[in-house]
């Protein structure tokens, strides 16, 4: 595969590349990627969507870090307290290996590290130390803005997530830090500071944030709004049939959403169409090659918002399938990490 490919397979289905021409310039060696995931809350198809792309990170020849990022779970907020970090952070791994596979990855060849593994190291310490002696507060407020959870009277630890987040980078050594673009304001704040501490400013992949099927924003505490890997495939259809879903409309529309970024992304893979089943009545079989053209016939009309719900539920649940069986075959991974829910 030569670089122009590499480059195509590695921008496809991001929302930004900060920038594309350093990206292509790292492609002419042997490039490293780093992602990390604060095992907080349960995961589900928006972790599964940035996951995904790992996929073609691992084809375009690009090796991956996957970090278990559990002191910055209990730094924002305590939103995992601390006797749960060694219980959700099993559980993410297990979960991130699962939906690797099941976009057509190999978890095998994937470096799981935890935060707790390096982050405690004296070098590590002594730059977090004389980062946070160098940034101001507002300056660390706007960074994680979009991340860390913020009130009037911030804790001292969602200030310096950030700082952290961007030492990750450095110590891990990825020239590629890969995330939801809502990290955007904390790679920024890196690509700034990092060379002043002995790193080099990464390239940035930065993945869409996917609309809830509620409408706007997905939400961790609408269960509607967002389906869970043990969704079963009566629930992940009854999901996608209450979504959002306007005729002709794209906007927040979260089905299409997850056709686009999860579902064409694992049908090219397979070197499969998206296949929307129709009665002969109704104008009989639709195939889609690609996304485009089936957001095309939506905005037309050409698509019925139903038939596309149907088609999607299917497609979804395929998808999802193999990380549920893995994850149920498993009942005290969740049991253990989330023992409210059984309350």
């Amino acid at each position: 595969m030569n670089t122009a490919d590499r480059l195509d397979l590695l921008t496809r289905y991001t929302e930004e590349v900060v920038t594309e021409d350093e990206l292509a310039e790292l492609l002419e060696g042997e490039p490293t990627a780093y992602i990390g995931y604060a095992p907080t809350g349960e995961m589900h198809i928006g972790h599964f969507t940035t996951i995904r792309k790992l996929a073609d990170f691992q084809r375009a020849g690009v090796d991956v870090t996957v970090l278990i990022a559990d002191l910055h779970a209990h730094l924002d907020s305590e939103k995992s307290p601390w006797d749960l970090l060694d219980a959700r952070s099993e559980y993410y791994e297990e979960s991130i290996r699962a939906m690797l596979e099941s976009a057509g990855g190999d978890p095998e060849t994937v470096e799981f590290v935890r935060g707790r593994d390096f982050q405690l190291d004296e070098d590590y310490t002594m730059e977090m130390y004389r980062m946070a002696a160098e940034t101001t507060v507002a300056r660390a407020q706007r960074a994680g803005s979009e991340v860390v959870r913020e009130s009037e009277s911030p804790n001292l630890g969602g200030l310096i997530y950030s700082l952290m987040q961007n030492l990750d980078v450095e110590f891990l050594d990825a020239d590629i830090a890969y995330g939801g673009i809502d990290q955007r304001g904390i790679y920024m704040l890196g690509r700034e500071i990092l060379p002043e501490h002995g790193g080099e400013a990464p390239v940035c992949l930065f993945a869409p944030l996917l609309s809830g099927l509620s409408g706007g924003k997905m939400s961790a505490s609408d269960a509607t709004s967002k389906i869970n890997l043990t969704d079963d495939p009566e629930q992940v259809a009854e999901k996608i049939n209450g979504a959002y879903c306007p005729q002709g409309e794209v906007e927040d529309n979260g089905v299409l959403e997850y056709v686009r970024y999860l579902v064409f992304p694992i049908l090219e893979e397979r070197g499969e169409d998206f296949v929307v089943e129709r009665p002969e009545e109704y104008g009989g079989d639709l195939v889609f090659e690609t996304y485009d053209a089936l957001e095309s016939d939506y905005v037309e009309g050409d698509l019925h918002p139903q038939d596309l719900k149907n088609a999607a539920a299917d497609a979804i649940d395929d998808a999802i399938a193999p990380i549920r069986e893995r994850l149920t075959d498993r009942p005290e991974l969740l049991a253990e990490a989330y023992p409210e829910n059984d309350e």
